[in-house]
């Protein structure tokens, strides 16, 4: 269970990400709050996470998960460049994070 609330924790973390850029510098109010709400509870289901996975594994995971979905977010909704050479930066994050979850 500690697994599964440590990826949505991640997925959270794309979350407020997104809505950190959205929020103009906390000028624009809805996504100044689903920045909050999300960032709040992105927090508190990595630290229920970390009560029975290991602190390197746990935050390696949860990072490079937020990482490489706001990158996606940015490539797919935003505009953002979509070149190999960063799908392939990419991959490594995810493959970095599969090595770390398996050899936990």
């Amino acid at each position: 269970m500690a697994w599964v609330v440590l990826v949505v924790s991640g997925f959270l973390e794309t979350v407020w990400a997104i809505a950190l850029g959205r929020s103009a510098g906390f000028t624009r109010l809805v996504p100044s709050v689903v920045f909050l709400v999300a960032l709040v509870l992105s927090m508190v289901g990595l630290s229920w996470a970390l009560r029975s996975i290991p602190i390197g594994t746990g935050y390696a995971v949860w990072v490079g998960i937020g990482a490489v979905g706001t990158a996606v977010v940015g490539m797919v909704a935003l505009g953002e460049s979509a070149s190999l050479p960063r799908l392939l930066c990419l991959l490594l994050v995810v493959a970095g994070v599969v090595g770390l979850k398996f050899f936990h």
